[in-house]
C-alpha cells in the first residue's frame, strides 16, 4: 500500500513537471485516498488495542 502511495506521488510530480495538470491531479487524488484509507486501518487498529486493554 505504501509503495502504491509512492509511485502515485512520482506520478503526480512528473506529470506537473511535464505539464499535464489533469494527471497530476488525478494521482495526486489517487494518493490521498490512499492515505486516507491507509490511516482509517491505522486508528481501527489503535482502537481495538485501546477496547482490548
Amino acid at each position: 500500500m505504501i509503495k502504491w502511495i509512492i509511485i502515485l506521488l512520482i506520478v503526480a510530480a512528473a506529470a506537473s513537471l511535464l505539464g499535464m495538470p489533469a494527471l497530476a491531479g488525478a494521482a495526486a487524488t489517487g494518493a490521498r485516498v490512499l492515505i486516507g484509507i491507509v490511516l482509517v486501518i491505522f486508528l481501527l487498529i489503535v482502537l481495538c488495542v485501546f477496547a482490548v486493554t
